[in-house]
């Protein structure tokens, strides 16, 4: 594709129109009609050759490009160039529109004696996800400069667009120092562990429930278990994407913050966290079925694969299914462990399936379960002021509603569940505490 290039508008403007105009007089016709064949001739040949002169050329990006939400990205845009000349050229990029580009156009200089050119394509994602940039346009002049050439060139580039943790880390800074097991300060333990470690001889002191009576048959002396820590205890997330994780937290409306966003944010924290514990971290995603499961390891490789897993997680309207997803942990996980729910309960009908189908796994693991405070949740005294009598009746809403999640605390709390109702602004850091707390007073 050609168009005129806005030299070509001057010319006209300049030689054609004027040699136009004179070809009313007589005398200068035949003139006239030379220059404006010869402009004609001189701009058909141009255009030929304008048409030629991006063969050749291609574009190329990374195949897959990692980033964090809000935070810079810097793309590399390869311009291969057959002929080796010096030549401008313009290039825009087909860029979705959740990715924030510097600049529509960008002009490249290519050097002479160089096939490849490279350009930083500076750009700021907007939202997590998984973007494709699957062509590029290039524009460059034709010899004479007439014409502007244009020409479609195919590019295969995969962004993935990842939760921006910078602000959770910064709330949990001491906890991601490599000093000793447990952050910055050590904590001192609840207990003496569960693992055994070894035997030893027997110290006066020690009780007889830490006893080996085989070993002491065996050797004629009092033998002495040692236990230590549990290390490699699993930890599972199991988040919430139905219907209502669509919702936006408090302090975020209008936004494109979701409470599905923010379970993302704070799973992946967990994992950070549980991988500096020397735990095995694994999740489960699940809507009206059991979406994705990981089952729990450990190392940096599987923490990408956990951050695979989430970041296009989105949540989809339909009611979530405790029943299907507490037959599938039953069925999935033999051993105990640490079950964070990430899920919403202010419903009645959903919260009593919860209830119900919780008796699947209560006894078998230590369950957690997390829920973002919706707006205007609340004790009824507790806060500003009313002005207006609208804001009574949503205070005394919002205190019946606060009521009755307090009722479901109670009932979970008798079966061994514990119950939380948390600030989205400190939903990751309390997840984080909870898991702390556990490992302290070894619940597992």
């Amino acid at each position: 594709m050609i168009v005129p290039s806005t030299r070509m508008l001057f010319w006209v403007a300049v030689v054609v129109l004027p040699a136009a105009l004179l070809t009313a007089v007589p005398a200068a016709t035949m003139g006239a009609l030379l220059v404006i064949g010869a402009g004609c001739l001189l701009a058909v040949v141009d255009a030929v050759g304008g048409k030629r002169s991006l063969d050749g050329i291609k574009a190329e990006l990374p195949a897959v490009v990692r980033g964090s939400k809000d935070r810079e990205l810097r793309l590399e845009l390869r311009i291969f160039n057959p002929r080796q000349k010096q030549r401008r050229l313009r290039v825009a990029l087909a860029w979705p529109r959740e990715i924030q580009a510097a600049g529509d156009e960008i002009d490249a200089a290519l050097p002479s004696g160089s096939e490849w050119s490279r350009l930083p394509l500076p750009c700021t994602p907007r939202r997590r996800g998984n973007y494709r940039i699957s062509s590029a346009v290039i524009e460059g002049a034709s010899p004479c400069g007439l014409w502007a050439a244009r020409r479609e060139v195919p590019v295969q580039s995969e962004i993935r667009v990842y939760p921006n943790l910078l602000t959770e880390r910064k709330h949990l800074a001491a906890l991601f120092l490599n000093r000793g097991s447990f952050g910055m300060h050590a904590q001192r333990q609840v207990g003496k562990g569960r693992d055994f470690e070894k035997l030893r001889e027997y110290v006066p002191g020690d009780g007889y429930d830490e006893i080996h009576w085989k070993a002491t048959a065996r050797r004629g002396r009092p033998i002495t278990k040692v236990f230590q820590i549990e290390k490699t205890q699993e930890v599972y997330v199991i988040v919430d994407a139905s219907r209502l994780s669509a919702r936006h937290p408090e302090g975020t409306a209008g936004k494109e913050t979701t409470i599905c966003e923010r379970f993302v944010t704070a799973s992946l924290v967990l994992g950070l966290a549980a991988e500096q514990q020397g735990d095995l971290f694994g999740l489960v995603t699940f809507t009206d079925k059991a979406e994705r499961f990981v089952r729990a390891k450990n190392g940096q490789a599987h923490y990408n694969a956990c951050r695979d897993a989430l970041y296009t997680l989105e949540p989809k309207i339909v009611t979530p299914d405790f029943d299907e997803l507490c037959t599938f942990i039953r069925l999935r996980l033999r051993r105990r462990a640490l079950l964070v729910f990430l899920t919403t309960l202010d419903d009645p009908a959903i919260a009593e399936n919860f209830v119900r189908n919780v008796e699947l796994i209560r006894r078998q693991h230590l369950v957690l379960v997390n829920m973002v405070r919706p707006p205007g949740v609340k004790p009824l005294f507790e806060g500003a002021g009313v002005t207006a009598v609208d804001e009574l009746y949503q205070h005394l809403g919002g205190h019946l509603q606060w009521r009755r999640l307090r009722e479901l605390q109670k009932v979970l709390q008798r079966r061994g569940v514990r119950f939380s109702l948390l600030d989205n602004e400190s939903l990751s850091a309390e997840i984080v505490s909870q898991y702390m707390s556990v490992k302290q007073r070894q619940l597992l």
